[in-house]
C-alpha cells in the first residue's frame, strides 16, 4: 500500500512539475531553485548552531520552524525547476549542477524521497523537543542532503 501511495504521488508531483517547468524560463528555474536551497541551508544553520554546535541558545519553537520549512522545500516539487536548458549557466545565472543529473532522473526522485523522509523526522523529533533526538534527525536529513551533492553537485 504504502508504495502504491508513494508512486501515484510521484506520478501527480512529476505532473505538476512538468506544468510549473512550462512556465518558467530556465534562467528563472536555476534563480528559484537556488533560492530555495539557499533557504534550506539557512534553515539549516539556523538548527545546527543550536542543536549541534550549541553557539545559539536551544529554542525548540525556532527549531521547529526551521525543520517545518526545510520540509516544505523538500516537499515543494523543485524537480520541477530542473528542465531542460538548466544544466548550464543562463544568463546572469550559474549552476553547480553536474550534467550527470539529468540523465538520473529516477536515481534522483529516489534521493529526492529520502530527503522528504528525513525532514519528515525531523520535524517529528522537533515537535519532541529533545535535543538529542533532534541532532540525530538533523544528521540523517544532512546525509540525505550529501548523498545527492556528492553525486551531482559541482564543487
Amino acid at each position: 500500500m504504502k508504495t502504491l501511495i508513494a508512486s501515484l504521488l510521484g506520478a501527480a508531483v512529476l505532473s505538476a512539475s512538468l506544468t510549473a517547468q512550462a512556465q518558467l524560463d530556465p534562467e528563472d528555474q536555476i534563480k528559484l531553485r537556488k533560492a530555495g536551497y539557499s533557504f534550506m541551508a539557512w534553515n539549516m544553520g539556523k538548527i545546527k548552531a543550536m542543536a549541534v554546535d550549541g553557539t545559539v541558545e536551544y529554542d525548540q519553537q525556532q527549531i521547529l520552524a526551521a525543520a517545518n520549512t526545510i520540509n516544505a522545500i523538500a516537499q515543494s516539487g523543485m524537480g520541477a525547476l530542473f528542465g531542460p536548458g538548466t544544466d548550464q549557466d543562463v544568463g546572469d545565472q550559474t549552476t553547480r549542477v553536474e550534467p550527470a543529473l539529468f540523465d538520473n532522473f529516477p536515481e534522483v526522485a529516489e534521493l529526492s524521497r529520502d530527503l522528504v523522509a528525513a525532514s519528515n523526522n525531523l520535524v517529528e523529533q522537533a515537535e519532541n523537543g529533545d535535543q538529542g533526538d533532534v541532532r540525530s534527525a538533523f544528521a540523517q536529513v544532512g546525509r540525505a542532503c550529501s548523498s545527492c551533492h556528492d553525486k551531482y553537485r559541482k564543487d
